[in-house]
This record gives C-alpha cells, structure tokens and sequence, in this order.
C-alpha cells in the first residue's frame, strides 16, 4: 500500500512538473512574441518619423543631400515617383532659395500588419526664404504606408492629410 501511494505522489510531482515546463515555455513564447512587436512597430514609428524630419528639413544649400536622403527611405512606387521629380524638386528649391526646418514631431501606429505598417505623421516647423527672412510656420500631416524590407522600414506611399 504504501509502495502505491509513493507512485501516486510520484507520478503526481511529474506531472506537475511537465505542465509548469509548459506553461513557461508557453509564456515565455509569448512574452518574446510581444517584444518583437512591439520592436518592429517601434522602428515603423521611427521610420516614419525621420521620413517626416527629412521632407520638412529642406535647404536650397544642401538641396541635392536631402532629397537624395529622402529617396533613400522610400521603396517602390513612391521611390520610383521621387526619382523622377528629383530635377523639378532640386530647381524650385533653389529658386525659392526656401530652408525648411522641424520644431516638434509626433507620430503613431495607424494600423500594422506583418511586413506592413501604416504610420501618421505630425510635423511643426518653420520656412524661411529671402522673401520671409523671420519664417514662417509650417504644418503637416503625412499619412505614410511603410513595407519592412529586410531589416528597414521603408515608406512606400504618402499622403497630406489636411
């Protein structure tokens, strides 16, 4: 009898013990799950952010830098799009003679979906040109839609939302 009961206590403890190893697995699992979440949703936030910094920091001086560091952070369409207006951009900045730049930023997750993210954009600022040597304040909205590509988020369209 007592030999039987040592075999129940025994085969209790062991179950006890397999369900607490999976449980933690299972919590651990999801736990690491949610972190690369919430990674992945903060470098599209970020992404989207420095996509709104580099098309509201504009100078006539350093024209071709900045639109080079725009298209950089563009893919497909868009990038395509960008590429091709780059000579029209590149003269109306320089006979504008307009330097943009950013005083405040906010931005937040739209919507997410695996490789996909759709980010709003938020962006204060000033512009100045010979014209308006004070400045003039500047406000944006951009509705971004971004695609991870290898380890970058990369704005693949936009919009101004008013």
């Amino acid at each position: 009898m007592r030999r039987r009961g040592l075999q129940i206590t025994t085969l209790t403890l062991g179950v006890l013990i397999v369900a607490l190893t999976v449980t933690t697995a299972v919590l651990g699992v999801r736990t690491w799950q949610g972190k690369r979440d919430d990674d992945r949703r903060a470098a599209a936030v970020q992404a989207a952010r420095q996509m709104g910094v580099n098309l509201m920091s504009l100078n006539a001086a350093t024209a071709q830098k900045d639109l080079d560091r725009i298209v950089a952070g563009t893919t497909g369409k868009l990038k395509n799009t960008l590429s091709a207006q780059s000579k029209e951009l590149l003269n109306q900045l320089n006979k504008t003679q307009a330097k943009s730049s950013v005083d405040q930023v906010e931005a937040g997750v739209v919507s997410m979906d695996g490789d996909s993210a759709e980010v709003m954009v938020s962006l204060n600022g000033t512009v100045t040109n010979p014209k308006v040597k004070n400045g003039a304040p500047r406000s944006f909205r951009y509705l971004m839609d971004l695609d991870r590509k290898g380890d970058r988020w990369l704005v693949a369209d936009l919009e101004v939302v008013p």
